[in-house]
């Protein structure tokens, strides 16, 4: 997931004697790129899922019923629990989470209460997430696993679950010392969050609707 360690292009460039003239090139991008970013914001709307990576606009393509089961599930039991016991804020597939560089629209996100408690019902512009999922698709999985996970982790997020609909499956990424380890990769058992404190639940209940609504049972003490 990772890319050749960034000290490494770094040390290359200062080698060149034409390093300066390099650098200027490429603050002029940034330059233009933060250009396109603004224009990016003037354009996009509410009935878009649109993402802004790396100077590019993604406009995200509309995915299977599996895809929005699992990426629904989540946000149903994840939800749930944090309002149960105020614990922060979590959003679902159009909240625009705002990086250095980069806007995502991740399919379930969690802020803890330290950010939560300053957002005004005006905001549309947030910032990185305390947890983030991802439900792959065919047309996503390279960025979720790719400049996602780097940024996910540069910016401090401290965990990210990837969610496969097709293998029916979770794989769990915890930040240790700034980088992102794999806690637990399984399609059966539980999986426990680290960000959420005391939020558990059966895998299955990410795709077998009878196990989510038992779940969101036990959440409600019913």
């Amino acid at each position: 997931m990772l890319l050749q360690d960034p000290e490494t292009h770094l040390a290359a460039i200062l080698d060149r004697p034409d390093a300066p003239n390099l650098v200027a090139r490429l603050q002029t991008q940034l330059e233009q790129e933060q250009q396109r970013r603004q224009q990016f914001y003037a354009e996009v709307d509410e009935d878009m899922k649109a993402e802004f990576i790396n100077g590019e606009v993604i406009i995200q393509s509309p995915v299977k019923k599996a895809h929005t089961d699992a990426a629904g599930a989540l946000y149903k039991l994840l939800s749930t629990f944090v309002q149960v016991h105020q614990l922060g804020y979590v959003g679902y597939e159009k909240v625009m989470t705002a990086f250095t560089r980069n806007d995502y629209e991740p399919d379930v996100v969690f802020f803890g209460l330290e950010k939560s408690q300053h957002f005004q019902k005006g905001l549309w512009k947030y910032p990185p997430p305390d947890f983030v999922a991802e439900v792959l698709s065919d047309s996503t999985e390279a960025r979720d696993r790719g400049v996602k996970f780097q940024d996910f982790e540069a910016h401090g997020v401290q965990e990210y679950w990837i969610i496969d609909p097709e293998d029916e499956s979770v794989e769990q990424y915890l930040l240790y010392n700034g980088a992102y380890k794999l806690h637990l990769k399984a399609g059966q058992g539980p999986v426990s969050s680290r960000v959420v404190a005391g939020f558990e639940v059966p895998i299955r209940a990410l795709f077998d609707e009878q196990v989510q609504v038992e779940a969101l049972r036990r959440m409600l003490g019913e």
